[in-house]
């Protein structure tokens, strides 16, 4: 999953830790890691939501300002499912000096 540049420190942080994402088919699996920028995030559940279950909450929670702002990102080539992704991040391990 990539994040909008201005969404990664949040998610960085574990202040970001729902997306909502328009597709034609879910492009995650839950338990899987996908690589980001720093670390990794790691799929908790996806599930196929309605567009009326886009709130202001919702949005502020995925990191947006409302539900304009999140729907002018969220939709993805010519997707029309919906689909609450949850995730958290995994920072990346320390290297051991030899």
């Amino acid at each position: 999953m990539i994040f909008t540049k201005r969404l990664r420190d949040g998610v960085r942080r574990g202040e970001i830790t729902v997306s909502v994402r328009i597709w034609k088919y879910p492009h995650v699996k839950v338990g899987n890691r996908y690589a980001m920028e720093g670390g990794h995030i790691e799929i908790d559940s996806i599930t196929p939501i309605n567009f009326t279950d886009i709130t202001p909450e919702l949005a502020r929670e995925s990191g947006f300002l409302g539900v304009v702002d999140l729907l002018k990102v969220a939709k993805h080539g010519k997707g029309e499912r919906i689909f609450l992704v949850r995730f958290h991040y995994i920072a990346p391990r320390n290297k051991r000096k030899r």
